[in-house]
């Protein structure tokens, strides 16, 4: 009886398929690239609308701003190569200067809770603040960027510097809801104390950091826009 034989099967090479696959990696990755370096200026064009409507909100006299990089040797302005933080010194209409829109951000219950805050030198305090992105449970969470009376934590929250003019005197803290008794506290939201909590460490942490390079630029932020304008 003679031998059967079985159809032969077509196998495919291990190098082509790796090649296969790294093809299909490159084009992946190129596409990825592409769509980040096409949806680039509109995210950043998102952010400074936000940026510009979180500094009107918190300084409503603002008429002019100049944006400021933070850098090992100070406040600089931005140039090209440049990268850092970014600070806002704010001006009234008068071109006088008014204070800086700082950043901050601090752990919530469902993510960070970033924030921009209005600091105000002459008196040394805190006069606004503003939730630029969170996570926070609607209705319970998010209540720190609605509830009047939360908000009333930052008219006036105190935020001198200690002796040594490299931190804070009194570190900024949220409290339990009712117990505010002192300049540098802030009462928290029954129900959302984590949010609540969350949000006094960003500007804390925030402020022990920035405060004082504002303090020690003062001169160079209340002549900038004298400056720039001359140039």
């Amino acid at each position: 009886m003679s031998e059967v034989t079985p159809p032969s099967t077509s196998v495919t090479p291990t190098i082509a398929m790796l090649r296969t696959l790294g093809s299909v990696a490159t084009i992946s990755g190129l596409l990825v690239v592409l769509t980040y370096k096409l949806t680039l200026p509109f995210i950043e064009h998102n952010q400074r609308q936000a940026t510009e409507q979180a500094i009107a909100q918190i300084f409503p006299q603002v008429a002019k701003k100049l944006d400021f990089i933070v850098t090992s040797d100070g406040l600089q302005r931005p140039r090209k190569g440049l990268t850092g933080e970014t600070i806002y010194a704010i001006y009234d209409k008068d071109e006088v200067f008014q204070g800086v829109a700082l950043p901050g951000a601090g752990q919530g219950y469902a993510g960070l809770i970033q924030i921009l805050y209005a600091y105000q030198p002459s008196c040394h305090c805190i006069i606004g603040v503003k939730v630029l992105k969170m996570a926070e449970t609607p209705g319970i969470g998010d209540r720190v960027t609605t509830d009047p009376k939360f908000q009333e934590n930052f008219t006036v929250l105190s935020a001198k510097l200690n002796i040594q003019a490299d931190g804070l005197e009194h570190p900024i803290t949220a409290v339990k809801n009712g117990t505010k008794t002192k300049s540098w506290q802030i009462d928290s939201i029954s129900g959302a104390t984590i949010s609540s909590r969350g949000l006094a460490n960003g500007i804390n942490v925030s402020a022990q950091r920035l405060v004082p390079l504002v303090q020690h630029n003062l001169a160079k932020l209340q002549a900038a826009l004298l400056v720039e304008m001359n140039q």
